[in-house]
């Protein structure tokens, strides 16, 4: 566990790195906040010095002349203070909203070029928690200590400085409890600040079952797991609360403890304060706006207390956010990366190894040629690498050992952006966001005119089934493409990639998940697709890729064999094999 004292230092860098980055760009808007602050403290001091001539001028010396100037002067400073106090605080709850919505802008902006295998490694809905509950913690934190810290801060010195100038020995004696409490509110501080790590990972884990749990709840019913799943979600739900009953536990030690002291100082004054009256050395009044000053004094001093909580916590946050922000991703472009341009393009793999993070080789070796413009196709039994090979084309991975090149450039030395440009990927999981079907097939595709938008879609079979659906191509489709059938959406990708119009063509399964008529339909368009395309292809279903220029089989991440569906039926090989198995199963 790492020493208190270091943790704090270790606060200090982060802090310095929030204001710099988030804060200081705004410093404008919070200096207006600060003056609007400075002047509500300002006016809390002025009603503990009118404390003074309202006493003694007025109730005690009876003096009617100053009832009306002392009255008008009161009011005065409340409408003054008022004003003040709406002003910094729709200011600073702006600049705290501004300052998570860029937090929010630069969080996504840089995991939107993370690495897949972060991805892969992490649960979404950890992710989610960052962006969620993690910043929202952190809006609290910002909103309230930014606008509550000038405003106390100021409001205790000023307050305090009152009391000095009434009776700096008296001030002496009231102002001991200030020390102690601070103490004790960085040691409450420590603690939840620990309290909230746990807190916001916990959050995490429960956004991430939630989400297995209701996209899967079909599966949950199926196979009955309601209860293993209603436990294991009431597990971390009971966690939360316990951490979030300890943290509220910590913060509200403080309390009483701040209470008792300040009474003991009330106390204190009322007694030596009393003396001081009747032994004529003060006036009642003095006294009287002493105390006014300290116990006004103590208010501030105690929503401090409240406000280092709340800032631990949203600093759990922010070194969380840190953190990720912080996270370099290891494929990204060299500096010196050569932009690719090619309309046709020969893609070669050259004795390329792969292995992934953990686990063992997924390749060993493998050399071939995908031609400029034909089609090759990859097949082999589950495991043997095929989608390997799809993955590192994009640099989705770096290859381990070897090299990937296209039209002679090792991908490596290609700017990403060119390289993913020069690509169309069509999958058996088809990507499709919760937005019209106009939007989801021009995705990443640029500006695309309407006749280019249906050209596309004819030629993906498509057109027809679209125009049947309620609003044509401004139907929303819901969340991944919910409201439409697997082959309808297969459709829909493919004419994405007949609109995107890059030279290399990616399927992997694409027609795997497809029943018969539905397969025909996107086979007709996936041919066209293919036309003039390096085309590699990654399929169970032997009967979509039996017409490719180039048939490479792979086993246990090696290529066995490579030629045409007739020569490879001659071979009597592993294709053959695999040939026989699909026809067995057809039959």
């Amino acid at each position: 566990m790492m020493n208190p004292d270091k943790k704090m230092s270790a606060s200090l860098p982060l802090v310095r790195r929030a204001l710099e980055t988030y804060v200081k760009p705004l410093w404008p808007e919070i200096s207006v906040a600060l003056l609007l602050m400075l002047i509500t403290a300002a006016m809390t001091g002025v009603v503990a010095k009118l404390m003074e001539p309202i006493i003694d001028k007025v109730f005690s010396a009876k003096d009617a002349a100053m009832l009306w100037p002392v009255a008008l002067s009161v009011l005065g400073v409340f409408l003054v203070r008022g004003f003040a106090t709406y002003g910094h605080t729709v200011i600073m709850s702006k600049v705290g909203q501004r300052i998570i919505s860029n937090m929010q802008k630069d969080l996504f902006g840089h995991l939107v070029y993370a690495d897949l295998a972060y991805f892969h490694s992490q649960q979404s809905g950890q992710l989610q928690s960052r962006f969620l509950a993690d910043m929202t913690m952190v809006r609290t934190a910002l909103i309230e200590s930014l606008a509550g810290i000038g405003k106390n801060t100021f409001t205790l010195i000023i307050l305090v400085g009152v009391m000095v100038w009434q009776d700096w020995k008296l001030s002496i004696v009231a102002l001991f409890v200030f020390p102690i409490i601070g103490v004790v509110v960085a040691r409450l501080g420590r603690k939840l600040r620990k309290v909230s790590t746990s807190m916001q990972e916990e959050t995490g884990d429960l956004t991430g079952l939630l989400g297995q749990a209701f996209q899967g709840t079909r599966h949950i019913r199926a196979y009955g797991m309601e209860e293993f799943e209603k436990a294991r979600i009431g597990r971390i739900i009971e966690n939360i609360f316990n951490l979030m009953y300890k943290s509220y536990k910590t913060s509200a030690i403080g309390t009483p403890l701040a209470e008792i002291l300040s009474g003991l100082a009330v106390v204190t004054l009322i007694v030596y304060g009393g003396y001081q009256v009747l032994a004529g050395v003060t006036t009642a009044g003095k006294l009287f706006s002493f105390i006014t000053a300290f116990l006004l004094a103590f208010e501030p001093m105690k929503r401090l207390t409240r406000l280092n909580n709340i800032m631990q916590m949203g600093l759990a946050a922010v070194e969380r956010y840190f953190d990720l922000l912080d996270m370099k991703p290891a494929i990204a472009s060299k500096p010196d990366a050569v932009t690719l341009a090619t309309d046709k393009a020969e893609v070669v793999f050259d004795h390329v190894a792969f292995k992934y993070r953990e686990g063992a080789e997924a390749l060993h070796g493998v050399s071939f040629v995908a031609p400029a413009g034909k089609t090759i196709a990859l097949v082999g039994p589950s495991g043997a690498g095929k989608s390997t090979i799809l993955n590192l084309i994009p640099r989705f991975y770096d290859v381990t050992e070897g090299a990937i090149c296209i039209d002679g450039h090792d991908i490596r030395d290609l700017t990403l952006q060119s390289l993913r440009r020069s690509m169309a990927l069509v999958s058996q999981e088809v990507s499709m966001f919760s937005d019209t079907v106009r939007e989801n097939i021009m995705y990443g595709c640029g500006d695309v005119t309407e006749e280019q938008l249906i050209e596309a879609s004819k030629a993906a079979v498509a057109h027809d089934f679209i125009m049947e659906l309620p609003n044509g191509y401004d139907t929303h489709v819901g969340e991944n493409g919910v409201t439409l059938s697997g082959g309808q959406r297969q459709r829909i990708a493919i004419a994405r990639a007949m609109l995107r119009n890059a030279p290399i063509l990616l399927l992997d399964e694409a027609t795997s998940a497809l029943d018969t008529q539905s397969e025909r339909m996107v086979q007709t368009a996936l041919d066209r697709l293919q036309k003039g395309r390096t085309t590699i292809i990654v399929a169970h279903r032997l009967s979509t890729i039996m017409n490719a220029d180039i048939i490479y089989v792979m086993k246990d991440g090696h290529i066995v064999e490579e030629g045409k569906h007739e020569d490879l039926l001659g071979k009597d090989g592993v294709y053959a094999g695999l040939y026989g198995t699909m026809m067995r199963e057809s039959a």
